[in-house]
Formats: C-alpha cells, sequence, structure tokens
C-alpha cells in the first residue's frame, strides 16, 4: 500500500530524461482532505478548489536517478492572484493574444488553457498541503507536550523495508516507516556493519523525513549483494528490520565468479581511479602457532585527500572480518592482513580487492599451514574446522575435519572437549575415542553458551588441540530464531517465553520421530513436538526394543530430556533396535510415538573410495599442478588430501592441510630440478579413503609457452620486387628455444592497410628473410610471429610502413642483429651480422658507437678509430652500474654507411653467481675449456662458438655437458685451434664467457700438457744439506706432490747406500720430506749424494755435490758445530760481546750467557789484564754489562769477558781499536751531535759569542766552524772553544764585515749534522750594542779601585803584643787609602803606623796593642772608577807579653784561622774541595800542588792543601784564599 501511494520510490517509474527536476502525477486520488479530517482541524482552512493530480518534484542527476525533492519557487502575489484566478474575464484577458488566431489555432489554444489549468491546481495544492503538513505537526507537538507519559513506546515498524533483485549499475533504495516515542534514532547496517555514508561518498543516500527513514544504493554491483538491517531504538528499547538485496548481472559478460570492475568516470566526482597494486605477497608457508603477515603496496591515480577505498580481504573467496584470527590494517597507500595464530583453518587462496569508485583490483596468492611440532614424536595432527550444528536445549552436535598428517601411524579416534563462554575449565565429553567426526554433546544446561575443541590421538600420542569453535547457545531453535530478530545488548540471560500454559493436560505424541544419524558409537533421534499448543513444559522420555522382541527399555530414566533430539550411546555394535519417544509434563506421562523402523547399530556413512587418474603438470620452477579424478558415490564429501614425495625417497608430506573440493590443486614448495611422484585421498565424516594410485612421475620445471611476439621490424635490403627484414627475439621464449619464425605482409594503399598474407610457409630459423613477390613503389606493413614446441606465438605489432623501391645508394646498408654477452661490470662484447646490402664495394670493416642510455644524442662517440674487420667487438673501460646502448656501421670504399638499429639497454654489472672459463690440463695431458652455470633452467643449454661462430666440425674437439657444467676437450691441439672460444647458456639472463687461446696460450699450455703426460715428481725443494746439533749433517728435499707408494733410493757416488750406523734414513710421506742424516763427515764422504723417487709412472732425482773447497768447508762447519755443542754443555755465552751507546753518551759493553749456575763467574779484561772495577760488572738476566763513562782514547783495547764454572768455560773478545775504536767513537759522536740545541747569539766584553749546548762533550769531537759556509781560519780575532758542554765561536771586536750565516757542523759517520745561525740584521745590531755596553762595563771593572788581599774578619791578640795586617791594593789611576776606625779616619802615627809601598800595599801596624786599640777598622781605597772597602775587627785580651811581632793566618774569608799559640790539632792542613757540574773520568789522579796559579780543570776532582806559610823575617799575617 505504501508502496502504491509512494510511487516515486519505485524503479519503473518513468522520468523525462530531458529535464533536470521531472514531473510526475499520482493516481491516488484524494489524500489531503483525509489527512485534515483524521487530525481533526477545520475544514475551513484550505481552500475549496477543485482536487486534481498532485505532482512530486524530483531532483534528479545526469543518469536520471533522484537525489531530492524539489520545492517551487512562488510568484508575487499579483502574479499569483492573475496568473491562477479562476474567473472567465481573466482567462479570456491572459490569452486575448492567443483569440486573435482562434480560426487558425484553436486546438493549440485549448492545450494552452489545459496546461495553465493544470499548473495553477498543482501550485494551489502544493500551498496547501505545505501548510497543512505545518499545521498537523504543529498540533502534533503540542499534544506530546501536554500528555508526553501516556505517548512513550518503543519503536515499532509501521512498514518494513522488503528485499530487492536488481541488474548491476541500477539504484535501488529500502525505505522504512518507524513510530515511537521520543523519536527513534534509526541506523542501516550492511552485514552487521554499520553504513557511513561520508567516508563512502556518493554510493550511499540516507534520509530521515516525517518518519520515513530510507537508503538509496548508487549504481549497484556484486559487492552490493548482501543482507541489509535498519536498527531504530530509543529510550524505550530497539528493533530492527531485515531486507536482502541482490545484484545479478547479464550472462556472457564476465565470469560470475567475480563481479565485473566498473570502468569510466564516477559520476559524483567526475574522476576516473587508476588502482594499482604493487609489492605483492607470493606463495607464503607458515606453521601453526606462528604469525604471518600478507600486505600489499596499493597505488591509486590521482590521490585525494581523505578518500579511502573500499579494501576487503578474502580467504577462498570467503569475506574475512575483524576477528581474534585476523587482524586488517589500511595506511593509506598500503592493506596488510595479519594472521596473529596460524592454525590449519587459515590455509587457502587469500586475495585482497582494492574497490574504487571507477572499479576494483584484485591480488591472491596461497598461504599453506604446515602442523605444530607435536608434543610426543609420531603424534598426529590437530583436527581442524570444529564447528556446531543441531544446537538444541541440552545437546549439541559437534563436527569437524581430520587431519592429514595421522604421525606415521593410523588415527584411534578423537576426543571433545567443551568449556563453557565466561570460564577457562575444560571438560572432555567422550571417554572413549569416536573415529566418526561428528559427535552429539549432551548434558548441556539450557540458555548456557559453549565452545568446543577436539584432539586427535593414536598409538603414539594426543594431538595438539584443534583450534576453538565459534560460541553457541543451548537453547530451543524457535527461540534462537526469534532473537536473531532483535539487535538488544547482550545481558547474559536468555530469557524463553512461552504462551500461557494449560495446566492439567497430558500432551499428545511426538510426531515424526526418526533416526538422524547412526554411527557404531552412538545413535541420533529426532521428532517432532506434538501438534497441541498452550501445553504445559513438555519433556520427553526415550525408550528402546531390541528388533524381534516385544520388551521396551526406557533410556534416559532419571531425567527426562528438553530438546526434541536426543542420542543414544553404549549399544552393542550390529545389534538391531527400534526406538520411540513419549511426552511428559506435570500432568503425566503420554502415549508412545510410532516406533522407529529396526536400525542395525553401525557406521551408515562409509569412507569414500580412492580417487583415481592422478595426472602432474608442470606448472613453474617450484609447484606443480595435479589433477584427479573424484571419487565414486562419495557421500557427505568434505575434500581431499594430495601428498608428494620425492622419487626414490619413499618419504611422503603433505601438499595441503586444509581438505580441498575440487579435482585440481597446484603444489607449491617443491625442490626444482627434483621429481616427484603424488597421490591423493578422499574425506568424508567417516574418514580418510585410501590412498590413489601413485601419479607418474614429473620433474619440478616451469612449463612451456609459446613465445611473446617479436618487435623491432627493420628492412635490411630493398630492390624491386622484394624486401630484406630483420626483428629482435621475443623478450619471452616461453621456456623452450625458438624453432623458428613466421613473416606475415600487408599491402597499404592510401593509408588503408590490406590483408595479411603468408610470406613464408617453413619457419626460419634466422632473424632475418626477404620477402619477395612485391610490387616496386608500392607501400607495405610487415608481422612476425615466434614458434617452440609449444606453438606459434601471437603476431608482433605491424611494422612501420615501408616503400619497395631498389637501393642505389654506394655506402653499404645497416648491420643488424645486435646482441651483448658477456656483460660484466667494466666490459661487455657487442655482436651483430654484417649488413645485407653491401653498397657498390664489399664491406671492408665496422665501427661501433656507444652512448649511456640516458644521455642525449649528442653524447654518441665512437669506441674504434680504426675499422675492425670483425663482427664482434669487446669494449673495456666501463662506468660499473651505468647502462649503456650501441650501435655499429659498415663501411666499404665508398664510405660509411647507415647506422645499425640501437641496442638493447645493458647495465655494466657483474650479476651474482657469474662465472669464466676456466682452462684446465688434466693427468693425461688433456687441454680443456670449462664452464659452468649457476643459474640454468631445466630447458637451458651450452651453446660453444669459436670466434662468436658456430663450430661447424668437432673432428678437433669433443664437448661433454653435464649438470651446470660443460667442458670442451681438445683432441689434438694446434695453431688451427688459436681463436676466441666462447660459450652462451641459453634461457638465462645471459649467462655467458669467453676464453683467448692465443699463439703464446697455446704454447705455455703445450708445455703443461708435455709435462703431465709424461710427468714427473714435483719438488718444493731440490737436495740441500744443513747443519745439526752435534756437527751432524742433514741432506733433505721435500716433494710437492707424491703418494704413499712412492718409493726412494739413496746413492753416493753410483753406490746404494742404506740404512745403518753412519746413515739415518726418514720419508715422511704426509709432507713429502724426505732425509738422510750422518753423524760427521770423514774425508772418504767426498763425492756426490743423489735421491732417486718413483711414484707410479712418475720419477724425479735430485744430486749434490760435495767435492773440493766446497766439501772441506762443510767438513769444518761440521767440526765447528760439533765443538759448538759441547761448548754449550757449559757456561756459554747466546750472544756474545758487543757494545751500545746509551743517550747520555755512556758505552755499555755486554753479552749475553745461558746455562749459567750461581757458582759461574765472569772475569773481565782489558789488553790482557783484569778489570778491577766490580763496581760497574752487571749480571741480570744473563746478561753481562760493562759502563764505560766519558769514554776517551785511553779507553781503546781489547776487551774480554772469561765465563767459568767447573763444567768448563767460555770467552768473548771485544776489539775496540784502529777501526772498531773509531767506529764507536763515531756513534758517540752522533749521539753528541744529535743532542746539540741550536746556535744562539751572546754578547761579551770581548766581542760576541756564538754557542751551542751538548748533553755530553768529548775531546774526540770532530766540530767545525763555518763563516758563510767557508770553514773559518782561527785568528787572535777569531776563537772556538769549550767550556763545559758548551761550544762556542768568540768574535773579538766584530765589525760589519763579520755579519754573515755562522754555522757549526758535527762530523760523525752518518754524514754530519750541521746547525746554523743568521747575524746580522737587528741579530747583529743588538749583539753589538750589548758587547759595547760589555765592553765598558769590563774596563771600568778592570780599573776601579779594589783591595786584592782580603783581610781577617777577627782579629784577637793579646794585650801588649804588635799587630801587623797587610793587604794589596790595585787600581788606575792610584787609588786613594784611607784607614778607618770605628767609622773615624785614622792618621799615621808612632803607635798607629799606617803605610803604602809602591802603590800595592797598604800596611796597618800597631806596636804595642793596647785594650783602646779595640774596635771596628776599615781600609777604603777609591779612585774615578769606584771605591771598595775591607773590614775587620781588632779585640784584645789580657795575657803575658810575647816578645816579637805575631803573625797570623787567616782562611778564605779572612778569618784567623790559627796563630804561634794554636793546638796542633788547629795547625792541621785546611782542606777544601770544588766539585764540578760535569762527570770526571774515574782513575783521575788527584792534582798536586804544583798547579799554577789561575789554572784550574773543570774536568778535576780531587784535594787542595793548603799550608801555613810563615815569615819569620817579616812578621806578616798573610791571608790565602782557598780554590
Amino acid at each position: 500500500m505504501y508502496q502504491k501511494q509512494h510511487r516515486h520510490y519505485d524503479r519503473g517509474y518513468r522520468y523525462q530524461s530531458g529535464s533536470r527536476y521531472t514531473t510526475g502525477a499520482s493516481s491516488s486520488s484524494s489524500r489531503g482532505l483525509d489527512w485534515s479530517s483524521q487530525s481533526g482541524l477545520d475544514k475551513t482552512q484550505v481552500s475549496p478548489l477543485l482536487k486534481r493530480n498532485r505532482p512530486a518534484y524530483l531532483a534528479v542527476d545526469k543518469e536520471n536517478y533522484i537525489i531530492g525533492y524539489v520545492i517551487p519557487v512562488f510568484r508575487s502575489s499579483q502574479e499569483f492572484a492573475a496568473g491562477y484566478s479562476n474567473t472567465k474575464e481573466a482567462r479570456l484577458r491572459n490569452t486575448s493574444a492567443y483569440m486573435e488566431h482562434s480560426n487558425l489555432f484553436t486546438s493549440g489554444l485549448e492545450m494552452e488553457r489545459s496546461e495553465q489549468i493544470s499548473r495553477r491546481d498543482t501550485m494551489r495544492q502544493s500551498a496547501e498541503r505545505i501548510s497543512l503538513n505545518k499545521t498537523i505537526h504543529e498540533h502534533g507537538e503540542h499534544f506530546k507536550r501536554m500528555n508526553e507519559d501516556s505517548l512513550l513506546h518503543a519503536p515499532e515498524f509501521v512498514i518494513k523495508p522488503r528485499s530487492h533483485t536488481v541488474w548491476e549499475k541500477q539504484c535501488v533504495r529500502l525505505h522504512c516507516t518507524v513510530s515511537g516515542w521520543p523519536d527513534p534514532r534509526v541506523v542501516w547496517y550492511k552485514n552487521n556493519v554499520a553504513i557511513d555514508s561520508l567516508t563512502n561518498g556518493g554510493k550511499y543516500n540516507i534520509e530521515s523525513k516525517y518518519g520515513v527513514h530510507s537508503l538509496e544504493i548508487n549504481r549497484c554491483d556484486f559487492d552490493d549483494t548482501a543482507q541489509y538491517r535498519v536498527s531504530a531504538m530509543n529510550s524505550k528499547g530497539e528493533l530492527s528490520a531485515f531486507a536482502s538485496i541482490v545484484v545479478k548481472r547479464f550472462k556472457g559478460e564476465v565470469d560470475e565468479s567475480l563481479p565485473a570492475p566498473r570502468h569510466g568516470p564516477v559520476s559524483e566526482y567526475g574522476i576516473t581511479f587508476q588502482t594499482h597494486i604493487a609489492d605483492t605477497f607470493g606463495v607464503s608457508f607458515g606453521r601453526e602457532g606462528e604469525t604471518m603477515s600478507l600486505g600489499c603496496a596499493v597505488v591509486i591515480y590521482p590521490a585525494l585527500p581523505r578518500y579511502q577505498p573500499e579494501v576487503q580481504w578474502f580467504r577462498d573467496d570467503v569475506l574475512l572480518g575483524p576477528t581474534k584470527w585476523t587482524h586488517m590494517q589500511w595506511s593509506g597507500d598500503r592493506a596488510t592482513l595479519t594472521l596473529t595464530h596460524l592454525n590449519k583453518e587459515d590455509e587457502g587462496l587469500y586475495t585482497l580487492r582494492v574497490t574504487t569508485k571507477s572499479g576494483y583490483e584484485t591480488y591472491s596468492a596461497y598461504v599453506f599451514v604446515r602442523d605444530a611440532d607435536a608434543e610426543v614424536e609420531g603424534a598426529p595432527g590437530a583436527p581442524l574446522d570444529v564447528g556446531c550444528l543441531d544446537a538444541n536445549k541440552d545437546y549439541i552436535i559437534v563436527t569437524w575435519k581430520q587431519p592429514a598428517v595421522d604421525g606415521g601411524n593410523s588415527i584411534l579416534g578423537y576426543f571433545v572437549d567443551r568449556c563453557e563462554v565466561g570460564t577457562n575449565h575444560w571438560i572432555q565429553c567422550n571417554d572413549t575415542p569416536v573415529k566418526f567426526s561428528r559427535f552429539p554433546v549432551t548434558g548441556l544446561v539450557e540458555g548456557r553458551s559453549y565452545i568446543f575443541r577436539v584432539r586427535a590421538v593414536n598409538k603414539s600420542g594426543m594431538s595438539h588441540p584443534s583450534r576453538v569453535s565459534e560460541p553457541v547457545a543451548a537453547m530451543d531453535p524457535a527461540d534462537r530464531a526469534r532473537m536473531r530478530g532483535t539487535s538488544a545488548p547482550w545481558t547474559g540471560q536468555i530469557i524463553v517465553t512461552e504462551e500461557e500454559p494449560a495446566e492439567g493436560i497430558v500432551p499428545g505424541r511426538p510426531r515424526d520421530l526418526q533416526v538422524t544419524e547412526a554411527t557404531k558409537n552412538y545413535v541420533v533421534l529426532s521428532w517432532r513436538p506434538p501438534g497441541e499448543k498452550g501445553l504445559e513444559g513438555v519433556m520427553y522420555y526415550v525408550e528402546k526394543c531390541v528388533s524381534g522382541t516385544d520388551t521396551w527399555q526406557r533410556v534416559n530414566t532419571e531425567i527426562p530430556v528438553k530438546s526434541p533430539r536426543f542420542a543414544l550411546f553404549d549399544l552393542a555394535e550390529g545389534n538391531s533396535y527400534c526406538f520411540r519417544v513419549r511426552c511428559c509434563n506435570s500432568a503425566g506421562v503420554g502415549e508412545p510415538s510410532d516406533p522407529t523402523e529396526a536400525t542395525t547399530v553401525g557406521d551408515k556413512l562409509d569412507i569414500p573410495a580412492a580417487p583415481s587418474k592422478v595426472v602432474p603438470i608442470r606448472n613453474t620452477d617450484t609447484s606443480v599442478v595435479v589433477s584427479w579424478e573424484a571419487s565414486l558415490d562419495a557421500k557427505e564429501l568434505v575434500g581431499y588430501y594430495i601428498e608428494a614425495s620425492v622419487v626414490g625417497s619413499n618419504f611422503w608430506e603433505p601438499c595441503n592441510n586444509k581438505p580441498v573440493n575440487v579435482t585440481r590443486f597446484i603444489c607449491h614448495g617443491l625442490m626444482t630440478g627434483e621429481t616427484y611422484v603424488f597421490r591423493v585421498r578422499a574425506v568424508n565424516a567417516a574418514g580418510l579413503s585410501h590412498f590413489s594410485k601413485e601419479s607418474e612421475a614429473v620433474e619440478v620445471k616451469a612449463a612451456i609457452a609459446s613465445p611473446a611476439p617479436p618487435f623491432g621490424i627493420s628492412v635490411l635490403e630493398c630492390v624491386r620486387d622484394s624486401m630484406v627484414l630483420a626483428w629482435k627475439q621475443p623478450a619471452f621464449v616461453g621456456g623452450a628455444d625458438i624453432s623458428g619464425y613466421f613473416v606475415d605482409y600487408r599491402e597499404v594503399i592510401d593509408g588503408v592497410p590490406g590483408k595479411w598474407h603468408e610470406a613464408n610457409i617453413r619457419a626460419i630459423s634466422e632473424r632475418a628473410y626477404r620477402v619477395t613477390d612485391l610490387k616496386e613503389n608500392r607501400k607495405y606493413q610487415f608481422q612476425v610471429r615466434a614458434a617452440n614446441i609449444a606453438g606459434v606465438g601471437i603476431p608482433s605489432l605491424p611494422s612501420d610502413t615501408f616503400l619497395c623501391e631498389e637501393w642505389t645508394i654506394a655506402v653499404p646498408g645497416p648491420p643488424h642483429d645486435l646482441e651483448l654477452r658477456e656483460v660484466r661490470r667494466d666490459s661487455m662484447t657487442l655482436l651483430w651480422k654484417p649488413p645485407v646490402y653491401q653498397g657498390r664495394d664489399p664491406v671492408n670493416g665496422f665501427y661501433v658507437d656507444i652512448k649511456e642510455a640516458e644521455a642525449p644524442e649528442e653524447a654518441w662517440r665512437g669506441i674504434n678509430t680504426k675499422a675492425t674487420e670483425n663482427t664482434f667487438f669487446k669494449v673495456n673501460n666501463l662506468k660499473e652500474g651505468e647502462t649503456y646502448i650501441f650501435r655499429v656501421r659498415a663501411q666499404n670504399q665508398a664510405g660509411v654507411g647507415k647506422t645499425s638499429d640501437i641496442s638493447e639497454r645493458v647495465q655494466a654489472l657483474t650479476k651474482p653467481g657469474t662465472k669464466e672459463i676456466v682452462v684446465d690440463v688434466d693427468d693425461d695431458g688433456n687441454i680443456s675449456l670449462n664452464f659452468e652455470c649457476s643459474n640454468m633452467t631445466p630447458d637451458s643449454k651450452f651453446l660453444w662458438s669459436k670466434n662468436y661462430e658456430d663450430i661447424p666440425d668437432y673432428s678437433r674437439m669433443t664437448v661433454e655437458t653435464k649438470g651446470n657444467k660443460s667442458k670442451v676437450t681438445f683432441r689434438c691441439p694446434g695453431e688451427e685451434d688459436i681463436g676466441i672460444y666462447s660459450c652462451l647458456v641459453s634461457n638465462t639472463d645471459g649467462a655467458s664467457s669467453s676464453y683467448t687461446i692465443s699463439e703464446e696460450e697455446l704454447k705455455r699450455l703445450l708445455e703443461i700438457s708435455h709435462d703431465h703426460k709424461f710427468p714427473t715428481i714435483p719438488l718444493k725443494s731440490d737436495l740441500a744439506v744443513e747443519m745439526l746439533e752435534k756437527g751432524k749433517v742433514r741432506f733433505w728435499l721435500q716433494a710437492d706432490k707424491i703418494s704413499a707408494n712412492a718409493k726412494v733410493d739413496y746413492i753416493f757416488n753410483d753406490n746404494v747406500v742404506s740404512q745403518g750406523e753412519k746413515y739415518k734414513m726418514n720419508f715422511d710421506k704426509n709432507t713429502g720430506v724426505i732425509e738422510m742424516i750422518m753423524e760427521s763427515l770423514t774425508p772418504a764422504d767426498e763425492g756426490t749424494f743423489t735421491f732417486q723417487m718413483q711414484d707410479g709412472k712418475a720419477t724425479n732425482q735430485s744430486s749434490l755435490v760435495l767435492i773440493g773447497d766446497v766439501f772441506k768447508d762443510l767438513q769444518k762447519e761440521s767440526e765447528f758445530q760439533r765443538k759448538e755443542w759441547f761448548r754449550k754443555q757449559g757456561p756459554h755465552f747466546i750472544e756474545y760481546l758487543g757494545y751500545e751507546v746509551t743517550p747520555e753518551c755512556c758505552v755499555v759493553l755486554k753479552c749475553k750467557v745461558g746455562n749459567i749456575k750461581k757458582d759461574t763467574s765472569a772475569l773481565w779484561y782489558k789488553d790482557g789484564r783484569e778489570i778491577k772495577a766490580d763496581e760497574n760488572l752487571g749480571f741480570t738476566e744473563g746478561v753481562l754489562k760493562l759502563e764505560i763513562a766519558q769514554i776517551s782514547k785511553k779507553d781503546a783495547g781489547v776487551y774480554e769477558i772469561v765465563l767459568k764454572d767447573d763444567r768448563g768455560k767460555d770467552t768473548s773478545a771485544l776489539s775496540l781499536t784502529d777501526q772498531g775504536f773509531k767506529d764507536l767513537m763515531n756513534e758517540v759522536f752522533d749521539y753528541i751531535a744529535n743532542s746539540s740545541t741550536p746556535l744562539k747569539i751572546t754578547s761579551t766584553e770581548e766581542g760576541i759569542r756564538i754557542y751551542t749546548f751538548v748533553s755530553y762533550y768529548n775531546d774526540l769531537l770532530p766540530v767545525t766552524w763555518h763563516y758563510k759556509d767557508s770553514p773559518i781560519k782561527f785568528s787572535d780575532r777569531l776563537k772556538s772553544g769549550v767550556v763545559g758542554e758548551q761550544l762556542w765561536l768568540q768574535i773579538s771586536e766584530p765589525t760589519e764585515k763579520d755579519m754573515g750565516k755562522y754555522a757549526i757542523e758535527f762530523s760523525d759517520s752518518k754524514g754530519g749534522l750541521r746547525r746554523t745561525v743568521e747575524l746580522s740584521g737587528q741579530a747583529y745590531e743588538d749583539a753589538l750594542a750589548e758587547f759595547k755596553r760589555l765592553k765598558a762595563t769590563a774596563v771600568a771593572e778592570k780599573h776601579r779601585a779594589r783591595v786584592a788581599g782580603g783581610l781577617p774578619d777577627v782579629v784577637t791578640i793579646q794585650e801588649g803584643k804588635a799587630l801587623q795586617l797587610t793587604c794589596n791594593i790595585s787600581g788606575d789611576p792610584l787609588p786613594e787609602v784611607t784607614w778607618l776606625k770605628n767609622e773615624k779616619e785614622l792618621t799615621s802615627d808612632e803607635h798607629c803606623i799606617l803605610k803604602l809601598e809602591s802603590g800595592k800595599f797598604a800596611s796597618f801596624t800597631i806596636t804595642g796593642v793596647s785594650t783602646l786599640d779595640t774596635g771596628k777598622y776599615s781600609i777604603l781605597v777609591k779612585n774615578k772608577y769606584g771605591t771598595e772597602s775591607a773590614d775587620f775587627t781588632l779585640e784584645v785580651t789580657e795575657g803575658t807579653p810575647d816578645l816579637g811581632v805575631t803573625s797570623y793566618w787567616t782562611d778564605a774569608a779572612g778569618n784567623v784561622a790559627f796563630g804561634p799559640n794554636a793546638s796542633k790539632k788547629m795547625k792541621s792542613t785546611v782542606t777544601a774541595t770544588k766539585v764540578q757540574k760535569t762527570k770526571v773520568p774515574v782513575g783521575k789522579m788527584e792534582k798536586n800542588q804544583t798547579q799554577k796559579p789561575g789554572e784550574e780543570d773543570e774536568n778535576f776532582i780531587g784535594k787542595v792543601t793548603l799550608e801555613p806559610k810563615s815569615d819569620p823575617d817579616d812578621h806578616i799575617a798573610t791571608s790565602k784564599d782557598t780554590t
């Protein structure tokens, strides 16, 4: 009824195609007034105009599909009144223009009037309807507000959506009417997935107006076939309604298994999407328990922001949804399916479908899942596909599929486990294993949900449990069907509602009792409840009776069953039984049903027969297609298992772990090149069939297909009636060699091609062919087809149009058939064929051009400047990784001809696994070339050539191929075999190599061949002699390669010697060392020694001649070694005496000793005298040392050290005389020279000094001073000298002539060392100024007044004695002398006599000392250059007077050391020691007192003695300074 009133929802309704908005008339006659009367409103509110048909204004798109409603635009009030007046005058006035032509257009006027009236009525009715709807709505809203509680009710479908069947590309609309208060919220679902019209823009249109809800699906396709649900929900509850849409397509369009892809622009967007699936996943293998991800990159062009295609995953054409086992992800450019926990249920063909508005793309690959490792070895695999059938109130039938792997032993049966949803407690349902793959589980609690799993068992043990089933509730099927209609939230309870029972009525008989399933383990009965309705809760008793008796036995005596299903166990297999059922309730037990027919306990379902005619077919290099004939008369067939075995292994492994229900299967994961056989068995619920017969053996390799079309057709020559064509080999040859080509041609007239004609009937093997019987000056097109053993391929694209006219050019035509071989990272070889058209003269050479593939045309360049006569060329010096193209030009005497077609692009790169041809000479002297290919295919062949041409005559060589190796062996190599030998492997990616046998190479190989034909035992070393310890002599040689069967003869002077006391022979066959040892050599052993060897047919010998001086030297060496051995039995020298120079320029004599003990003594000698310097004798870790510090000439001599103890002695000597001492000193000089500091400049009062420091100076050090690179001639003005470790050059009174470069040169054995300094410029100016300053200071210092002799600090004298003190004074001019006492000047008188004699001696005399003379005395000398003073203190003591004058001696500080009254102890000598910085050589003698004043030896360490010097005549106390 609703569809009749709303015809705009009907797809059969017609619309005008030319208008964007279309008006349609409804057949309904009355509607608005009925609404008015029902609503209780006053009819006078509506204008009483005539009722007319109401048009519906609909908005449609370009394809006339409804997209909404359109409200007409109302005119102004004046136009409305004028245009829609119903008076006659107004109508006549509006149509006055037409009345003038009434005679001619009467019929047109009537049509116009009718149209105007209809238009007025339509507009008026629309306005009234809008007003009426608004009033009704306002009234309803007011009523709801006034009485809200009384209107609250759950949603209710007034009109439910209905199902539709439509053709593809049509639109369909589902609509419904829903009542309820508050207004229900309506949601549409597709296969229980909410539909979002925003994310699927343009596909879905959802509308809700005035309680009418609609879902419009635009341009339906196969994917829209689904169950749709509309759900209405408010605060009072939820209700759902269902409808199905089936989309059909016309037969014959595309494969009905998948929907046809949609092409063309999308009307909603105006965009055509292009979808490409890349980075795909291949055939995958996993194991149970693992995680696997399948992913593909999806490229959609153009890329629109926020546009999301529909991405779907299928397994075996079944749509997958997100579950705990499968996770799906779409990242915007990649679709991923993750199988979180693999089980065998996940095995199958996985398909990714990406759907856009322009169509869809798919990609498929198979996933194989192997069984997990069994916990017990030999246990079977886990069952799979556990499901539930016939679920009822207290029992469920569980089904599963048998595994493919039985562990090597037959499966005894299966155990079924159950677990209540919400718990983790598994309960085993059967005590004994069942073989049937169905089992009824009883004892369930009504209303609860369960999950199930199954385990297989054989005699080895139990399998892993299967994947758990989907949850299933134990409830009445009718209740379950009712609950499917609601989507109320799950509350954990199932509420079973029944009609109000009728009390006190005993139920009738059950109906339709039958045995639904019978096995040897159980029998399942089913029946229908009694026909009466409203009975109080009915339950059932089941009774059985052995066939042939009348004794009925109740099976369930304690608890009646609630379900009209029952499973009976513990029946005797083979017996026949009858069954009946009684109903019961609180009123009593009813009459029994009719008994069943006699049923024999046993399996009714037979195991299927074995499949037959298993045929394997080659597919790829890792897979085989296996097909077979189905099992005959198989009932309830589940599928087939396929197994494969390598021929001869007798080991079978499954190809699929999930049964396939087809008779053709692709077995993947096979080993390339192996030969397999296959067998198949069927499976149903009763079990697995026997295996089929084994198939024929098949080798795993790629199948053969017809080749792809050739390409690159070009013309090589053209004459009046024929043309020579050339083309390139197809990129894909179909897995087999191309056997030939077929050429077709057609004439092109005025651009219109004609019919194709065959040019050749028989296939041609070359890629060039002359097409004859053409017409001159006509245009032709050509096409070529390639053929192999699989058949003839499709033809190539038609070539360009060529004009058949004779070529008359003088230069040759283009070469053709360019081919690249032996591609390496820096080289490749180009081959071509000469041009067919020679030109005026024969071709005499070729030029090769090269260019980088991406470079412009200007980058072409020639490789060879001189034309080559060969039709091949090796290109070297290529850049690794660069891609190149080539072309070839031919020349004759007339010039260079056309260029050939460009070669294929080739990258200069050595492919992994590339091998080269290896030349080999075997033991028999046969020369062979060997080539190995690691990437061969089953159809590959080795193609040998010489100079890149087929070898026409194999009489000079033999070719042997085995596996992936090929060998060419020369029969009798000679000059005829000189050339380039190449090998190409067909059906590969260009595996090839070459080897050049030149004249020199042939000569070398022939020499090796001769050595192999007439072999000799190779020797690593010839016969040699060496000394062993104790003077033994060893004759030995080593063979490079010798077997354990070799023999050796030892010959001396042509006589064979044998093992004995004199000769010891040894032959180590592992190392090839042959030796003969003699204890010693005597004069009788002079002669020739020979070792002769024989190993099979190989022989060799080696001789050693020991005569004359050679023998004598060897004999002496033997005697020496013998003595040396005895020497080493006692203390001996491991390293003889030598020396080393330390960085401090000390010389250390050292030697290394061995075999010593505590009482071993070591004595040092020099020139035959023992050295008594024990403190310098070191002995540490077997090393003896003697250190010589500050070596000089006196240290030259012969040094010797003697080791001795009770076992013997050993001596080592070192000569440090003449050249030995000179060599030693050169080392010392080298250290000294390297320690010298850079030359520096300083100034003294005499002049400018240039100096350097060394770490140690030796008097023997050869030093030369240079000025301007010339040796300096020393004079009084230029002097050199040494002060301590300073070497200096003194320039006295320097002038400008002394400016320049100065150098000091140290001479040693290594060429010497020179240090330089520049005395010029500012350096010279500064030094000169400093010299002048120091000179002036020195002059003043020299002439100033000074006290030369020292006075004592304190003089103690007895009273009454005379005191006389004298000191020396100097100065120029003569200084003035003043004596002071207590800072007061003294004058000379009789008591204190002051004298100055000869201008040098100042004396101070007191004639008679008294206590008044006590005090501090000073002498002050002064001239123009300076002043100096000296002080002493006089102390007078009381005592016995002594006649005469007392003289006092003073020490270096001027103190009185002793006098006439001093004790003898005080009169002892005073000793002072002066120690220099430098070391003094050991053995320096003490200097005596005869050394002249002012002389001192800085290298001297010794004693200085000061003796009292008395002068009884003068009685002068003299002070002598000590140094």
